[in-house]
């Protein structure tokens, strides 16, 4: 029997940082161990800025940068502008060209997986479906359009209301739908009425060479590392950052996006000396510095739809064994809270964060607790290594359906 092909469609990969480029990537990497012929379509990286590519250091993994499997498009235009209306010129010109690969494509899969948002993405998907005549899973790793709603920049009601449609219509026609949070299956399954069996919860997670020793942490600092966007609270941020100031407490800020400077601005206008700022760095990197902190900020603004994710970042400060204090609520307030990973801010009060911050600070063996929770959990729920198997699990699923109908052909004949 011939090796199964998959087709990955996805806008973010190697090089590019995040979760969505590292979720990709180990998803590929870890389905080509595992005997799958699997092709990637893809961008050039950009995210969250087209120059730092330029820096060789994020081209890191050389198996991957020679990986004749891995297709790229070009997009000319500029895509993390404030402006949503110039992203969606950005989405519409990846979705053209997207489409035109698969069209001209003479290769045949077994399965097409996409990954979504942006919706766009998760369209070329459907239409490769139809091109190839074959499985289309669908990987959910955000709510959208609900998340546009939920940051409250997107108010273009007719453009929405189209956006829900397509979504819906995704949902319906996916043989399979995949979600890394599960918070995502009670909206999923409203909008729908496909089987819950019919979804699956693949988590982010890390894989077993970044789970690093636990070291004694010189000084008591507190970090901050992944997105600085319209859904984070990062007004919450800068109150935090004054605050801790007073105490002498470091913040290290390893961030990037469209918010970034309102609080780069911020710490120079009020003098904060505690504040360092950080470029984003490699994986590696970033997982060795967040290591070196003893508290993981995390902070999402108060929006229905952010109670049903849960954020990379949290996930990656398990990772590291750094305890969580987080403004969030939900799927992610459950989890830190069940797990015993962290606190959780019960109001959008920056007082109540840092009096968490300060209790932890003195509670060292409350601390150290919390980081052997982190490492436990990750390991039992957040190894990727532990987890492929469950798409592996589907995708045999689905080759069953396949041999089942084949064999009921030939009984008829």
């Amino acid at each position: 029997m011939t090796n199964k092909r998959i087709l990955l469609i996805t806008q973010n990969f190697y090089p590019e940082i995040g979760s969505a480029a590292n979720r990709m990537k180990n998803l590929y990497q870890l389905l080509k161990l595992q005997d799958y012929d699997v092709t990637v379509l893809t961008t050039e990286p950009s995210y969250p800025y087209k120059n730092m590519y330029q820096n060789k250091n994020f081209w890191n993994d050389q198996a991957l940068n020679m990986d004749k499997d891995i297709h790229r498009i070009q997009i000319k235009n500029r895509k993390y502008s404030i402006s949503m209306i110039n992203r969606l010129f950005y989405y519409l010109e990846m979705f053209f060209k997207m489409v035109f690969y698969i069209l001209k494509d003479k290769n045949s899969y077994d399965f097409v997986l996409v990954t979504s948002p942006p919706i766009f993405v998760g369209m070329t998907g459907l239409l490769a479906k139809l091109r190839y005549k074959t499985y289309l899973f669908l990987d959910i790793r955000d709510l959208w359009p609900e998340s546009l709603k939920g940051v409250g920049v997107f108010n273009y009601s007719f453009i929405i209301f189209i956006f829900n449609k397509i979504e819906k219509h995704l949902y319906k026609k996916a043989d399979h739908i995949i979600v890394n949070s599960k918070g995502f299956k009670k909206h999923i399954l409203q909008r729908t009425k496909i089987s819950e069996s019919n979804i699956t919860f693949l988590p982010n997670g890390a894989r077993n060479f970044e789970l690093l020793s636990l070291k004694e942490k010189k000084e008591f600092k507190v970090i901050y590392a992944g997105n600085l966007g319209l859904a984070q609270d990062v007004e919450m941020i800068k109150q935090l950052a004054k605050q801790l100031n007073q105490y002498q407490i470091p913040l290290t800020v390893i961030g990037y996006g469209m918010e970034k400077n309102s609080l780069i601005d911020f710490v120079k206008a009020n003098n904060l000396n505690n504040v360092k700022f950080k470029k984003p760095l490699t994986r590696e990197k970033c997982l060795k510095i967040i290591a070196e902190h003893s508290i993981g900020v995390v902070t999402l603004k108060d929006r229905e739809v952010f109670e049903t994710v849960l954020p990379g970042k949290i996930i990656d400060y398990l990772t590291c064994m750094v305890p969580v204090v987080a403004s969030v609520s939900g799927y992610s307030e459950q989890i830190i809270k069940k797990e015993k990973v962290g606190l959780v801010v019960s109001s959008k009060s920056v007082e109540e964060m840092l009096q968490k911050i300060l209790y932890l600070k003195e509670s060292q063996i409350i601390r150290n607790e919390m980081e052997l929770n982190c490492r436990e959990y990750t390991q039992s729920k957040f190894l990727w290594e532990k987890n492929i198997p469950l798409l592996m699990e589907v995708i045999e699923s689905q080759n069953v359906k396949t041999l089942s109908h084949f064999y009921k052909e030939e009984q008829i004949k």
